[in-house]
């Protein structure tokens, strides 16, 4: 027990310098994140059978381009926050009540258990 404590110190202690060095070492681009406020609505836009659109925010895009995290406008001025859930094929952002199902441009907007509207993506 207390070598492991010791190792977890001694560890501890180490982090504690490097941080200390380089205290920028590990920042949001080093991660492949970018944060962007609401100015950058407009660049998807689920366009929906009820003749809404619904803009989805990035807040987090990994490297490869993805958008992990984001909030997604269902009124002008009401915005859920949704998260990317891996699927085998498509994909899915869940939030709090609201969830997107889609492959390519075509969508599922989900509001709970019984509400279900097609839409499409459009890129501006």
């Amino acid at each position: 027990m207390r070598v492991g404590f010791r190792d977890f110190i001694a560890a501890a202690a180490c982090l504690g310098v490097a941080v200390a060095v380089n205290p920028g070492a590990a920042s949001a681009a080093d991660l492949g994140l970018m944060t962007s406020g609401r100015g950058g609505c407009s660049e998807i836009v689920f366009v929906c059978e009820n003749g809404r659109a619904y803009p989805l925010c990035p807040i987090a895009v990994s490297i490869a381009g993805e958008v992990v995290t984001a909030s997604l406008y269902t009124s002008p001025h009401r915005a859920t926050h949704v998260r990317l859930i891996p699927m085998g094929v498509g994909y899915r952002y869940a939030g709090r009540g609201v969830w997107l199902d889609g492959k390519r441009e075509n969508a599922l907007l989900n509001f709970g258990n019984h509400s279900q509207i097609a839409c499409t993506i459009q890129h501006s």
